[in-house]
């Protein structure tokens, strides 16, 4: 086993809040299922990442009972469940440990936010000397307010913003700033023809 796909934040914290609403992908989960299911068949570790922040008071907070799994996602007996409370997913968490103590070097990463926690973690994980997959089609984001924003602004007033910027364009700029830096670019589609290759 030297391969793990990392599924990051895919939690339901992220529709317990008002932005959901502008999700680019409501439906996620069936993206990161289908990678999950590449991933058991070729004998691969899956790792599942949730987000907290105890004692916040916000959806992140454990206590409000929001930092779970998305219901339709299922994690198998084995499968390594990891608490983090910074942006990426090694930092404040053991899964250095978890990923040394299996020989894994290829990550396939995954989830919530696309720009945020799981380019983050790409980062990191590239630093670190791992060769990286970000499939950008299994991540999701939301569109970013401009920096002089109010903080609490509404989603109407987001996207009625035009120096808001869309989560399509966070998107594209996600694959530009990874891609032959920290990451190799792929789609859910291309990782399943490839696994049915090497079947």
């Amino acid at each position: 086993m030297t391969r793990a796909l990392i599924v990051i934040d895919v939690q339901e914290s992220f529709r317990a809040r008002p932005l959901w609403a502008t999700i680019s992908d409501p439906k996620i989960s069936e993206q990161v299922n289908r990678l999950v299911q590449i991933s058991r068949r070729a004998g691969d570790l899956v790792v599942w990442v949730l987000h907290s922040e105890p004692g916040s008071g916000n959806v992140f907070d454990p206590a409000l009972g929001h930092v779970r799994l998305m219901e339709e996602l299922e994690r198998a007996d084995g499968e390594p469940l990891i608490h983090k409370t910074s942006h990426n997913a090694f930092t404040t968490t053991n899964l250095q440990q978890v990923l040394t103590e299996r020989g894994v070097r290829e990550l396939t990463v995954c989830g919530i936010r696309t720009e945020q926690c799981v380019e983050t973690t790409t980062r990191v994980a590239g630093d670190l000397g791992y060769q990286v997959t970000f499939v950008t089609d299994a991540t999701a984001t939301n569109p970013i307010p401009h920096r002089d924003a109010p903080a609490e602004q509404s989603v109407a007033d987001l996207l009625a913003d035009p120096r808001t910027l869309s989560a399509e364009e966070v998107i594209r700029r996600t694959e530009y700033a990874l891609a032959g830096r920290f990451a190799t670019i792929a789609t859910v589609d291309e990782l399943e023809a490839a696994a049915a290759h090497r079947a």
